[in-house]
């Protein structure tokens, strides 16, 4: 079988962990060592499928799976099974993984020891404060298992600079320019000249729907790293303009910290006020590291006593239109605003469902009401999916139309 100089990425375990930002970083790794990730492969804990996912005939595949547990156990016999070797005891996991224990201050678990036996042969990539991560060579390719969740920078350094000294053949260059507003129709008829892989250049772009955004994803391949990087920084200035401020980042960023870094930069302050969200909302805001700068407080009012008692709301406002309505988030952000004296404030009413809707408000309709300083408007959304679906899709519009209105933007 020949063995193409590329890697496939297959995450073991529960569909959708790890999240598609590790994958991502991982693949972005993998492409400046000059590799191109043909393939990214969700299978459970089933050997006979990972074992057919390792049989591909890639120079480097890179395991993403909980190190604990049933998933961890499938990795390790399969890849042992895959080299024809014993699983044997790991001294440096063994101390890594008690470690670990004393800085949670508890005793490492017996059955969790097993962890320590790996595939013979196999080296362990270790970082002050991470999950080890390990790599077994087996008859001219590569294996990396990373645990599942944020992997240290360290062991980013090691993936990538393993992949290059022992992989990299060529330049390759990625970007993923993260897009709100827009569905993927409306991106593609903007990008039509640069999509898909004739587009020229060595340049591929590509887009995909994810969690009520749009990523555009640029690839760029060249003779050297070097050339890969500089065709990838000239068409990403193009498309860019042509997405306008509809892109709003790229990468890993993410919409809560670019809000995050527009409200430092102009020095305000946000209370969010929610309903159907149910702290979704204030929960996202105050992940990003540094959000006491400008995060105030939040305020989940789910019932109508709530709304009127802590923000304010008329009872004639709801009496007249209901709580899922834009009088109702109009009043709730100038309640919310007003009560914690902050320059600006968001508010979300909606049907999450699965039950509740209307023929004039059905499941999935969401009231978004924004205040910059005296100004106060509201926005109705219809956003389709179950109940998670519909929370994320209403923090996820709230949080771009504070983005827009920081900007000076309207929509």
């Amino acid at each position: 079988m020949a063995v193409t100089s590329s890697a496939q990425i297959v995450s073991v375990g529960v569909a959708g962990v790890p999240a598609g930002d590790q994958l991502a970083k991982v693949a972005d790794a993998l492409a400046a060592a000059g590799l191109s990730t043909v393939a990214r492969v969700l299978i459970e804990d089933d050997e006979a499928a990972l074992e057919r996912a390792l049989a591909a005939d890639v120079a480097l595949t890179i395991v993403v799976a909980g190190p604990g547990g049933s998933t961890g156990d499938v990795v390790r016999r399969t890849l042992a099974r895959l080299a024809g070797v014993r699983l044997v005891l790991s001294a440096r996991m063994l101390a890594a993984l008690e470690s670990a224990a004393r800085r949670r201050d508890r005793p490492l678990p017996r059955r969790d020891d097993r962890r320590a036996l790996l595939p013979q042969g196999a080296v362990l990539w270790t970082a002050p404060d991470a999950e080890p991560a390990w790599m077994l060579e087996v008859a001219g390719r590569a294996f990396v298992v990373l645990p599942r969740g944020d992997v240290s920078e360290a062991i980013e350094a090691q993936l990538a600079g393993y992949a290059q000294a022992r992989l990299g053949t060529r330049g390759e260059a990625t970007r993923t320019l993260r897009v709100a507003g827009p569905g993927v129709a409306e991106v593609e008829e903007r990008l039509a000249d640069w999509l898909g892989p004739a587009s020229g250049g060595g340049l591929e772009v590509t887009t995909m729907s994810a969690d009520g955004e749009v990523w555009v994803r640029l690839r760029a391949r060249g003779a050297s790293p070097t050339a890969a990087a500089e065709a990838l920084g000239a068409a990403e200035g193009k498309i860019r303009a042509r997405l306008g401020d509809d892109c709003y980042g790229r990468d890993d960023e993410s919409l809560e910290r670019v809000v995050g870094r527009l409200l430092v930069e102009r020095q305000v302050t946000v209370a969010v006020a929610e309903s159907c969200t149910g702290g979704l909302l204030g929960h996202r805001l105050t992940g990003v590291a540094g959000s006491s700068r400008y995060f105030d407080r939040g305020v989940v009012v789910y019932s109508n006593q709530a709304k009127q008692e802590l923000l304010g709301v008329p009872a004639d406002v709801l009496s007249a239109h209901g709580a899922v309505s834009g009088p109702c988030a109009a009043a709730m952000a100038a309640g919310v605003r007003q009560m914690s004296r902050s320059d600006c404030a968001l508010a979300v009413t909606g049907i999450a469902g699965p039950d509740g809707g209307t023929p004039t408000k059905p499941v999935g309709t969401v009231f978004v009401g924004v205040a910059v300083g005296a100004e106060v408007t509201s926005h109705r959304f219809h956003f389709p999916g179950d109940r998670a679906t519909i929370k994320w899709q209403a923090a996820q519009a709230a949080l771009d139309l504070l983005r827009r209105r920081l900007l000076g933007g309207a929509r």
